[in-house]
């Protein structure tokens, strides 16, 4: 360990970790669970990082929706994850004796409201819920519940069309006001939806939308994140109304801001443009309203989105709380190579890359968070970062110093936004134990200072092991960042 040039962590801050239910928990079909998006996706062998991309972002035609939920034969790892739903209570004391101060996890849609629009939820779920939470609390970690982590029920996908339909907003706000009024009294701090700016990303996942649903797709990606926003305003006014303004209501973003590629003024002008493509989801929910740059884009591209005044009010009066951001790696744009898409990017040959092609930046953590509070001067939360790599155990051991020094350097620049004035709340490293990936189904890349014995067709014992980075992040949390 070394020490941090930028020590300058508040005594309450949270260090903690996050992983998602649609990643972990498995228990696929029990106590009246029902397929979710994530459950639908098979593990396929040999994929290079393009394919995994292209796989990504092209999502999912209803007809292979169809055909996964009633295959057989092929292995669907998110249904079986590490077994988190039932394994939670030891997994969390391992986590707890790291030194954890807060955890960030999702509750399952699919689990509470099986079909989505379910007139009752699920009792026997939400119990669960329950319990897990009492022990997280029990064990003194703050929980940090996620209401949708790319686990919405299948069902508002195939009848409903996902969140394009205006009638989703009623169901997902149904479902965060049980939650809120169930553990309102235990959790605080609340991310509405993971990552809402990932919509030309990861469209199946983000917005429920079949690849093949819509004619016009990009104007059905605006449409439904524009509904997801209206529910997330909808759930604020709510929280407001009947829990006193005692709950932390919180957006949350993937980073998606881009350096230009040189300083050529074509460069820097579509790196502009680009950043505030991105920053548009957030200047909605925390300024009320939509920026002119996106209304124009809207009208340049012939979208028609469905905004009524009654919306617009709604947005203008019930801004959110604080900011979660995810921040794995920087991008780049070079005006001689990418067009005016929001999506649009190129590689930096500056910068070295892990086994999955993602950049390794740490100066590029400082730079968003720096830039995202000078914006909007809002808590922010670090909801998600972390190395994935391929780890080896031997003799019930993983020596992973490359996690640690990618961890510690991007913590370090945690410390200088904070000493530059930008107000961090937590720090949440991605996903404290290993857990399925999001966009590989591998369970082979591997994020955890904690090693779950489990290979990518779900063989293995399922024990647990504790890597050299669990002592290293037990270290950095009791010296509150001092040590890294």
């Amino acid at each position: 360990m070394r020490n941090n040039k930028y020590p300058y962590f508040p005594e309450n801050f949270l260090w903690a970790g996050a992983k998602a239910a649609s990643q972990a928990d498995g228990a696929y079909g029990v106590e009246g669970k029902k397929a979710n998006l994530s459950d639908l996706q098979p593990f396929q062998a040999g994929l290079t990082n393009s394919e995994i991309q292209q796989l990504e972002q092209g999502g999912m035609s209803l007809q292979e929706i169809q055909n996964n939920l009633e295959d057989e034969q092929h292995f669907f790892p998110k249904r079986h994850g590490i077994d988190f739903y039932h394994t939670y209570e030891t997994d969390l004391e391992l986590l707890a004796k790291a030194g954890l101060k807060a955890f960030r996890t999702s509750i399952d849609w699919s689990r509470v409201f099986p079909n989505g629009d379910d007139k009752q939820p699920n009792e026997v779920a939400l119990k669960h819920y329950d319990k897990m939470i009492n022990k997280m609390i029990d064990l003194g970690i703050e929980p940090i519940i996620t209401m949708m982590h790319y686990e919405m029920p299948i069902n508002l996908t195939l009848n409903y069309g996902g969140w394009v339909n205006k009638n989703v907003i009623t169901m997902f706000v149904k479902y965060g006001e049980v939650l809120l009024d169930r553990f309102g009294d235990r959790v605080k701090y609340w991310l509405l939806i993971n990552q809402i700016n990932m919509i030309q990303v990861e469209p199946y996942l983000s917005l429920g939308i079949a690849s093949d649903q819509y004619e016009n797709v990009e104007e059905a990606q605006y449409q439904a994140v524009h509904n997801q926003l209206v529910a997330c305003a909808q759930i604020q006014q709510y929280a407001k109304a009947k829990h006193d303004s005692q709950l932390k209501i919180g957006t949350m973003v993937a980073d998606g801001t881009a350096y230009p590629h040189s300083c050529k003024p074509d460069d820097v002008v579509l790196a502009m443009w680009h950043n505030r493509m991105q920053y548009y989801f957030t200047d909605v929910a925390f300024r009320g309203e939509y920026p002119k740059y996106v209304l124009n884009y809207f009208a340049e591209k012939k979208l028609r989105i469905n905004i009524t005044e009654e919306e617009r009010l709604l947005l203008k009066n019930n801004t959110l709380d604080y900011m979660g951001i995810s921040y794995y790696f920087s991008q780049m744009v070079d005006a001689s190579k990418n067009d005016k898409i929001p999506y649009s990017v190129t590689d930096n040959p500056n910068l070295d890359a892990t086994p999955w092609g993602w950049n390794i930046d740490p100066q590029g953590l400082y730079n968003t968070l720096s830039q995202y509070w000078d914006r909007y001067q809002k808590p922010i939360l670090i909801a998600e970062n972390g190395f994935g790599n391929y780890d080896k155990l031997e003799d019930g051991q993983v020596h992973d110093q490359y996690r640690s020094d990618y961890l510690s350097a991007h913590i370090e620049q945690v410390g200088r936004s904070i000493y530059d004035g930008a107000n961090i709340s937590g720090y949440c490293m991605w996903a404290p134990i290993d857990i399925i990936s999001c966009s590989s189904q591998q369970m082979s890349k591997r994020y955890g200072i904690i090693y779950v014995d489990i290979d990518d067709e779900g063989k293995g014992s399922r024990k647990r092991y504790l890597k050299d980075s669990y002592k290293w992040y037990r270290q950095v949390i009791a010296s509150n960042g001092s040590k890294i």
